[in-house]
């Protein structure tokens, strides 16, 4: 199973706004592990950044202006995410804006049904606690001291940590150590019931034994 652990930073707050995306940041997770298959890219989102945006992530405006527009990198970023189910903390805000850079040059929108919000998840987990990413890593130690700056390649490489702790662990529902652990108790012996071997006592021994009787005083063997 190929899943999409996925994060993006913006120039605002609200695509109905004008705001754009200027950075997405995706890594790959075959059957719960990551793998080295990821994707980065930053985005000239073709209008300024707002102050605030800009003290969260850091990105300027001229910093911006020399890569390519959401348009140009549309085809590498949905070769990567293909059909698979997609990872995301807080779904709705990165949804909507990738939403609206695909219907803004006429590509289909992402299907809701792909979408896994791990925001309910923690919220479920961690009744009335906080559940921002940096409050769900210290919940799980997961290191994130590299995280100076919001970054969408670091936040999405975080988030899918967290997803895996949110989903039971790195071994989710512990089914495989489960059947280890059957695995190593030995099958119970079964002792099979022995059948009684006859042996039949021919002449000779029959001879023998009166003999052996006859040298006796009284022997208690013997039924007159």
């Amino acid at each position: 199973m190929r899943e999409i652990v996925l994060d993006t930073e913006t120039t605002g707050l609200d695509p109905k706004l004008g705001h754009r995306i200027v950075e997405i940041g995706a890594v790959e997770l075959v059957n719960h592990i990551p793998t080295d298959n990821i994707y980065h890219c930053y985005i000239n989102p073709e209008r300024e950044v707002d102050q605030g945006a800009f003290e969260v992530h850091g990105l300027s405006t001229q910093f911006l202006s020399q890569f390519e527009t959401f348009e140009n990198v549309v085809d590498e970023f949905n070769a990567f995410i293909k059909g698979d189910p997609i990872i995301i903390h807080n779904a709705p805000f990165d949804i909507g804006f990738l939403n609206s850079e695909l219907l803004a040059i006429g590509r289909n929108a992402i299907e809701e049904n792909r979408i896994i919000d791990t925001l309910p998840m923690a919220r479920q987990k961690f009744p009335g606690a906080q559940v921002n990413l940096n409050a769900l890593c210290r919940k799980y130690n997961i290191d994130n001291s590299h995280r100076d700056l919001h970054g969408a390649l670091v936040d999405a490489d975080l988030l899918a940590s967290v997803y895996l702790e949110l989903i039971g662990g790195k071994q989710p529902g512990l089914g495989l150590a489960n059947e280890r652990k059957k695995q190593s108790i030995p099958e119970p012996i079964v002792q099979k019931e022995r059948v009684k071997r006859v042996f039949a006592v021919n002449e000779t021994e029959l001879e023998a034994h009166s003999r052996l009787l006859d040298s006796l005083t009284n022997p208690i063997w013997r039924i007159d």
